[in-house]
């Protein structure tokens, strides 16, 4: 995948002096949040990718898809100037024999506005198709993207804390070269950090695969942007910028989410906003997870950008963390949950299924994959002894790969690319616990 870029101080160097007090915030937030374990990769550039220079101002970029529903697809892109929010769609490639209508919106923060946030769902579309489409009937941008197969096998690519460096971008060409259906990240996408313009430059960054498969994400501490007394609100950019399905599920909130993909269900869970048991994300939870019919949805797999097993140093002893998982360990545990995946730890850990910190054979698997590329480097430090419970552990970056075959059996394989060319590192073959008869419900 080509990706224009060139080479970039910490902050763009287009900043004018109207925003010294982001930067000045920006930089005190890195400082806030980096850890001590960090050790930088090789020397690689952070990228910027700006706006192409043959795009009119109405033109499309930043084009990414989601799923919505069992047969729906909600598109999103931004012009800088406006123009229609329309989607023309059809199974043949420059027939467009369908028009939907979406909404349009923008946000303001300090001094940046953002380009106009147009997003409009379409459907209902056939499962395993590929379609072609155009936003805001502009004729010389053209898209194709994939609708995930209506039964199994299915297979996701799982990438956390991602970002926008020259790893990211190795990163992204390994995942291109995989024939997945649909992504899934668990938190800390752009690490623009208050630097709104870098959330754009990561929007035209991953328009290539996003705009082809959906992205399902879910918000990190990077995604967090308050500026005390400035700007209150912590997650302004990425609610406008990456809305996910979640009055679908019945959540409130654009933070935590639930969908169903063939035989998966897949839960959306955010770190960053209340969890406790008195909490609106708490009580989603719990009937959310008493829908799940496992006839139907065998497997159901768990999103987290701050994991709740951890044996590298980097992170130890967070609230989102520890409260998280002392409120709602017990819950997916109950419910069966085959695999959690989380992030934030810049480095890939496999640990065994385990439940209140041991083994056991009906409880999740964890696995932390927040090695996607991100500017701060890797997590490199690990607790030594390695605990009984954690299985593979190494700092690299790279990407996973969950293939589900079928009701019973799925494959996993993390794969490194420290060497730019993605090699499995890791491996494990799943039994979906609805199928385990010790675990049954």
């Amino acid at each position: 995948m080509a990706v224009s870029h060139r080479k970039m101080p910490p902050f763009p160097a287009a900043l004018t002096i109207t925003t010294t007090i982001v930067v000045v915030a920006a930089v005190f937030s890195s400082l806030f949040c980096s850890v001590s374990s960090y050790e930088r990769p090789p020397p690689r550039r952070n990228l910027v990718v700006p706006r192409r220079k043959d795009l009119d101002s109405d033109s499309p970029e930043q084009v990414h898809i989601s799923l919505v529903g069992a047969d729906k697809m909600m598109i999103t892109w931004i012009t800088e100037d406006s123009a229609p929010a329309v989607v023309e769609y059809g199974s043949s490639p420059g027939l467009y024999t369908k028009l939907v209508t979406g909404s349009t919106s923008s946000y303001k923060y300090t001094f940046y506005k953002s380009g106009y946030i147009h997003a409009a769902t379409i459907g209902p579309l056939h499962p395993d198709t590929t379609y072609y489409y155009r936003c805001s009937s502009d004729s010389a941008r053209n898209f194709t993207f994939k609708t995930p197969p209506a039964q199994l096998p299915i297979k996701f690519v799982v990438i956390g804390d991602l970002g926008q460096t020259e790893w990211t971008k190795t990163t992204l060409e390994n995942i291109a070269k995989s024939d997945y259906d649909v992504l899934l990240l668990p938190g800390d996408l752009s690490y623009a950090d208050l630097i709104q313009p870098l959330w754009d430059s990561f929007g035209r960054l991953v328009e290539p695969l996003a705009s082809q498969r959906p992205w399902m994400v879910t918000q990190g501490n990077h995604e967090i942007e308050r500026i005390p007394v400035i700007h209150s609100q912590p997650f302004t950019a990425y609610n406008a910028r990456w809305p996910m399905p979640f009055e679908q599920s019945s959540s409130t909130s654009n933070l935590y989410y639930s969908f169903d993909t063939a035989g998966v269900h897949v839960i959306m869970l955010g770190s960053y906003t209340d969890f406790d048991s008195n909490s609106a994300q708490y009580g989603w939870l719990v009937a959310d997870l008493k829908k799940i019919d496992r006839s139907k949805t065998p497997w159901i797999v768990v999103l987290v950008h701050a994991p709740w097993y951890n044996s590298n140093t980097a992170h130890q002893g967070e609230k989102e963390s520890v409260d998280m998982k002392t409120a709602m360990e017990e819950l997916l545990y109950e419910a069966h949950v085959d695999v959690v995946f989380s992030g934030h730890v810049h480095a890939y850990e496999r640990f065994t299924r385990v439940h209140n910190g041991e083994a056991n054979d009906c409880a999740p698997v964890y696995i932390t994959i927040g090695d996607g590329g991100n500017r701060e480097g890797l997590s490199s430090k690990y607790i030594d002894p390695k605990p009984e419970i954690s299985i593979v552990r190494e700092a690299s970056f790279g990407h996973g790969e969950f293939e589900v075959m079928n009701a019973t059996n799925a494959l996993w394989t993390w794969h490194r690319n420290d060497d730019d060319v993605a090699v499995v590192g890791d491996s494990f073959v799943f039994t979906s616990l609805s199928s385990v008869p010790a675990c049954k419900l």
